[in-house]
């Protein structure tokens, strides 16, 4: 049997430390720098990208031996599920969908007759 020391968590504690200085920079990206607004979104998709890798080495133990595929396999189905979910969102935001269903201008006329016939 050999037992397994009890090292200080430097990994965690460094990708913690990452974590925390890569969202004051997204932050302050968005809220206080001069850049134009597209750098803006660009610079906050490369540090969200970044701080995902950190999470996933750090964290996550991606690569730690012994799961075999099963991480990466995962991982796929994820981003396939989260690709399906960002899509279907920005499809139904773009597009204008409301809850009218076509009633239109006739409806609206029904209504403000009714409500001159509520007030007598």
């Amino acid at each position: 049997m050999s037992e397994k020391k009890h090292k200080y968590p430097w990994n965690h504690i460094i990708g913690f430390v990452l974590s925390i200085a890569l969202t004051f920079l997204a932050a302050w990206t968005a809220l206080s720098s001069d850049l134009p607004v597209m750098w803006i979104i660009i610079s906050i998709m490369v540090l969200a990208v970044i701080q995902a890798l950190i999470q996933l080495f750090m964290f996550m133990h991606i690569v730690e031996k012994g799961a075999g595929d099963a991480p990466w396999n995962m991982m796929f189905h994820a981003a396939v599920v989260a690709a399906i979910v960002v899509s279907g969102s920005l499809f139904t935001m773009s597009f204008g969908f409301t809850h009218d269903h076509g009633g239109g201008e006739h409806e609206t006329e029904q209504h403000e007759e009714q409500g001159a016939h509520e007030g007598h």
